[in-house]
């Protein structure tokens, strides 16, 4: 048994630490350096879907259903696989509107009615209740067992004054909580800093005991998965209990908790508070997509390990909602279950803190505002200028406490006779009925208000006939004979088994009837009524409210008021302060002398939003519509321009999109138009080039023939000169030609190769003893640095030939004049061959080394083309004939600083032959 006053004081203590999270947020706020900016604390913030029903039930779920307890978290992961297209465009719409809560967000899809607000306001705090009862619950269920423990007595849990109970004071302080942080301006739509700071610490702490209690148990209590598993199989009664035929109703229940998880996630009150309304970027939605899903994962690790270790207890009369506590407690440990304590304290806290706020702005909008603004129709004249504001505030501070209370009032009467699990699965169902008006109201322009009110009633109604007060009959505040017999004794009207429909779990049977009535109710109906024409608007707006651009230019109004008007109507109901506010962000005066000048259009649409953030929609468009006058939203013009506004943005997409495609198609153009005039000119200077290279031999040789025809006299010896030059020049031309035929046949793909293998030392030493007259001839020294084993590689023997000899002999014509020097080297990996030809000249400048493999290219405005005297200039095809060569045969030509004697280097490399084994 723990010390009580241990226990409180450590609770109490915790939620202190809360308060001053929260009023550190809040001042870091004020400074400019919001806390909440970030996308990691807006996914902890949606971890506030992990509530006490996490922290205890999905234990208990699972010792009592197997794997069902899975599904209440598989439905979130994919409601969040589409946040970045469904909850983004409720972010975008909320932020456009100042929307305040879910009832906000339904009552201005269908034309800002107040009552069909309060419909709304009215279900989720019938519907919400009992979740709120479940979290004072779980306290009192962990504080009992905490401080008891092993000797809980069976009246523990059981009715005592209210004085003494601890969840009743949990619940004020709580309360005090939410007053300071939730209600510190009365613009409901701002953010909650402080809260929602609290609200991602508290996520934290509430997954970390988690993890600290499934670690000691699945690695410490039983050494391992392994083991644990293996104890539950040798007890027969536990051999089936993760059996998927454990889950209640079947393959028909599974679907229906899937469905049911997947929409309480977007529609319960507190997910729309913390995913719509405190979303401050709508590109946090991307991480929180994968980042809540992995939360949701982290804290279900150890589910089923803790339920089987709390079912190897072997006490029956253990509550299996108390596993989480039951099971470290049983081991004898004091710190494990304090800390346990407190993370089921966080994850109820963080649930009552987000829920109540949501409810209480619902409740003074839509069910305490539109009450104040028909008495104040009625007031006497002296009151008419009463402020509002402070009232304002106040009211939804006394809605916090009712809230609060309410809840507690339900949990001390029914509480009891449900697990955590099934008063929370009693919420998502009623929840679930906001699904139908909210979701199809986004993708759809013509549901009506009409069909969304008939819709909300009927499921609302199915929802409380086949759960709710079946739920008060069996805790005995109803008589139970209609339950179990049908109303008015037919058996077709039993809340179970409505119309026939047997054998499905409560939960799946409720959700289908309800959502059935629900969404035939709202199509139905939609498809035989007509909308407003501000109905169509809205309905235009939230369908289309991803488009760009549809915000900034849709039309709010056309009414006409007067400056005094509109700042008089701020004044009396959002504060002298806020008035002075919005009247100079719209650059209007305050000025006496100015309050009879007409309010520009866009100050009338600042004003709406700025009220509308304070006090609903609804609400807003009463108040504006006192004030001004004129057309309104209210005219069918409007709804043209709103369309023809969409048809325009649509026709300025599609047009921005093909000046795009054009712009492309230009610059593709462009990109041609330029290569084909470079072609151009590489062609004139190529047969320019050729032509010169043709010309220079044979005007040599013509003219040296023509001497040696008309000279008959000519010594033997000149003749013999002449000769020789002619067999020269004859030579020198057939090469060019040879060249140019070569480079033909590369360009055109038509160079035929015979590869085979050869030792490429071999065919180095047979190519430099070929050239070896010339370089001496030049005097130009040649140094091999060859290695003494073979070197196979698959070539063209005589291709490559020719390509060593054009490397040596341009290495050789740009040698150093002094003691020029061309070195050849062949080295090895482990699957190429690389040869480098160097030589010790000035070498070539970075920017030039591609250069000299373009045709005819003799870098003739640098002095490293210009061989030392007597020594020739090539023709400018060698380089490029050689790097076709080489690519043909799977290898590489480039230029690179020569290693060892500081020139220029050509380098060569070839991959290796295969092995002749494996090529056999």
């Amino acid at each position: 048994m723990r010390s009580n006053l241990i226990v409180l004081t450590v609770a109490f203590g915790y939620l202190a630490l809360l308060f001053l999270i929260a009023a550190w947020a809040d001042r870091r706020a004020a400074q400019g350096r919001s806390l909440i900016g970030s996308p990691t604390v807006y996914a902890l913030s949606i971890a506030v879907y992990c509530t006490a029903w996490t922290f205890y039930g999905s234990v208990g779920r699972a010792a009592s259903h197997g794997p069902s307890f899975l599904l209440i978290y598989l439905g979130p992961t994919l409601a969040m696989l589409v946040a970045p297209l469904l909850i983004r465009k409720m972010v975008r719409i909320a932020r456009a509107q100042r929307i305040t809560s879910i009832a906000d967000f339904i009552s201005a899809r269908y034309g800002k009615r107040g009552g069909l607000g309060a419909l709304v306001a009215a279900i989720a705090l019938l519907g919400i209740t009992p979740y709120i009862a479940l979290q004072l619950k779980a306290i009192t269920l962990g504080h009992a067992i905490l401080t008891t423990y092993p000797t809980l007595p069976a009246d523990t849990l059981a009715a005592s004054p209210f004085w003494t109970d601890k969840s009743f004071w949990v619940a004020l302080v709580l309360a005090v909580f939410i007053i300071l942080f939730g209600t510190r301006q009365l613009d409901a739509s701002e953010r909650h800093e402080g809260m929602v700071a609290a609200i991602a610490v508290e996520s934290l702490v509430k997954l970390v005991a988690f993890l600290a209690v499934g670690l000691f148990t699945t690695f410490m209590l039983y050494s391992g998965p392994s083991a644990l598993f293996s104890r539950v199989a040798a007890q027969p009664s536990l051999a089936g209990v993760l059996s998927l035929d454990n889950v209640p109703g079947g393959q028909g229940g599974w679907l229906g908790m899937l469905v049911l998880a997947t929409l309480a996630f977007v529609t319960l009150p507190r997910q729309f508070q913390v995913l719509v309304v405190e979303n401050v970027d709508e590109a946090h939605l991307s991480r929180a997509s994968w980042l809540f899903p992995l939360y949701l994962l982290l804290i279900n690790l150890f589910v089923i390990p803790i339920a089987l270790a709390g079912l190897l207890l072997g006490d029956a009369a253990l509550d299996p909602d108390s596993f989480v506590l039951t099971v470290p407690l049983a081991a004898g440990l004091e710190t494990l279950p304090l800390v346990v304590f407190i993370g089921g304290l966080s994850a109820a806290t963080g649930m009552v803190i987000v829920e109540t706020i949501a409810l209480s702005t619902m409740v003074s909008n839509h069910l305490v505002m539109p009450l104040l603004l028909r008495l104040a129709h009625r007031r006497p004249a002296r009151y008419k200028d009463t402020v509002l504001a402070g009232w304002l505030l106040g009211i939804r501070r006394i809605a916090i406490v009712l809230i609060l209370m309410l809840g507690y009032l339900y949990h001390a009467l029914i509480g009891e006779t449900y697990s955590l699990v099934t008063i929370g699965l009693v919420s998502f169902a009623a929840a679930a009925q906001f699904a139908p008006a909210m979701l199809l109201g986004l993708y759809w322009r013509g549901a009506t208000h009409a069909g969304a009110v008939v819709a909300l009633s009927l499921g609302i109604a199915t929802w409380a006939y086949t759960l709710l007060l079946p739920g008060f009959a069996r805790s005995g505040w109803l008589d139970d004979t209609w339950v179990n017999e049908g109303l008015a004794g037919l058996a077709w009207l039993r809340p179970y088994a409505l119309f026939g429909l047997e054998g499905w779990d409560i939960y799946t049977h409720a959700l289908f009837w309800s959502l059935l009535f629900n969404l035939g109710a709202l199509i139905g109906v939609s498809l035989f009524t007509r909308q407003s024409p501000l109905e169509r608007t809205q309905a235009a707006l939230f369908t289309g409210a991803l488009q760009p651009g549809l915000w900034s230019r849709a039309v709010t109004g056309q009414g006409q008021t007067t400056q005094g008007e509109l700042y008089q109507l701020l004044t009396r109901y959002l504060g002298l302060a806020a008035a002075t506010r919005i009247f100079a962000q719209a650059d209007a005066s305050t000025q006496t002398s100015a309050h009879a000048r007409p309010a520009s259009p866009s100050l009338v649409a600042r004003s709406e939003r700025a009220l509308a953030g304070a006090l609903g929609t609804a609400s807003a468009r009463v108040l504006m519509d006192s004030v001004v006058r004129g057309e309104t939203l209210d005219r069918e013009d409007i709804l043209s321009l709103l369309d023809a506004t969409s048809q325009a943005l649509e026709y300025s997409r599609r047009l921005e999109q093909k000046s795009h495609e054009l712009e492309e198609t230009s610059q593709a153009l462009r990109a041609a138009n330029a290569r084909l005039r470079e072609l151009d000119r590489l062609k004139d200077e190529f047969v320019a080039m050729v032509s010169h290279e043709l010309r220079t031999p044979l005007t040599s040789i013509r003219a040296f023939a023509e001497i040696l025809h008309d000279a008959d006299t000519l010594p033997e010896a000149q003749r013999q000169r002449f000769l020789d030059v002619i067999v020269h020049e004859s030579q020198r031309l057939s090469r060019l030609i040879d060249e140019i035929l070569d480079l033909a046949r590369l360009e055109s793909g038509r160079m035929t190769l015979h590869p085979r293998r050869l030792d490429l030392v071999e065919l180095v030493r047979r190519s430099t003893e070929t050239i070896q007259r010339v370089l001496a001839e030049r005097g130009v020294t040649l140094e091999l640095d060859l290695p003494d084993v073979p070197t196979p590689v698959s070539g063209d023997p005589d291709r490559l030939e020719q390509v060593i000899i054009n490397l040596v002999d341009n290495a050789s014509k740009f040698a150093a004049p002094e003691h020029p020097r061309v070195r050849l080297a062949l080295a090895t990996t482990d699957r190429h061959v690389r040869l480098l030809v160097e030589d010790n000249g000035p070498g070539i400048a970075m920017e030039a080394r591609e250069l000299v493999f373009e045709k005819f290219h003799r870098l003739e405005n640098t002095s490293l083309n210009v061989p030392p005297h007597g020594r020739p200039r090539g023709t400018g095809l060698g380089l490029p004939i050689s790097r076709g060569i080489v690519a043909h045969l799977g290898g590489r030509l480039w230029v690179d600083d020569a290693p060892t004697l500081g020139g220029a280097c050509l380098l060569m490399e070839l991959p290796l032959a295969p092995d002749e084994a494996s090529t056999t």
